[in-house]
């Protein structure tokens, strides 16, 4: 498992595995806009929007790929609140047609050995929808503790954080 920086050309790959409003919604489609999303959606997000972002250096849509299945997920990180030591996790997504195959748990701590060994930050978090059992699930594998719960508009979100001490 290897990752790189996001292209313009990953954005019709991630749109691919958004095949319904559900998956839009509990990947991020909160931040997107309406269902159904475009590749030039994507692409302006992360390029333009989250790319002029007032913080300069707090955005990095990542690419996660193997020598054997080629492109297999995506998710972003970020810095909270011009902290440079907490890092946050989120839009994440793995190819469906691929999944249980721990690429999800892999693509992770591929993003935390990067965020904790590269970067430098203490802690990383993520949140996930309350209902979103497989990835609750997969960030509890890689370590990730359930923080609170928050409550939001269309269903409670589990914040959950690791810190650099955990990461095994």
């Amino acid at each position: 498992m290897r990752l790189r920086p996001y292209k313009s050309c990953d954005a019709k790959r991630i749109i691919s595995w958004i095949r319904d409003e559900e998956v839009f919604h509990k990947w991020g489609g909160d931040h997107f806009g309406l269902y159904p999303i475009s590749a030039e959606t994507v692409d302006n997000k992360y390029l333009k929007d989250n790319g002029d972002c007032k913080e300069e250096d707090n955005f990095y849509p990542w690419i996660a790929f193997t020598d054997e299945d080629g492109v297999i997920g995506h998710f972003i990180m970020r810095y909270i609140h011009g902290d440079n030591k907490v890092l946050r996790f989120g839009w994440v997504i793995v190819d469906d047609s691929i999944r249980g195959k721990g690429y999800g748990t892999s693509m992770l701590r591929t993003g935390l050995n990067y965020a904790f060994n590269i970067l430098g930050v203490q802690t990383v978090t993520i949140g996930v929808f309350e209902h979103n059992d497989i990835a609750h699930s997969c960030y509890k594998k890689v370590g990730f503790v359930d923080k609170e719960i928050v409550p939001h508009e269309r269903e409670n979100i589990i914040e959950m954080a690791i810190t650099k001490e955990e990461f095994i």
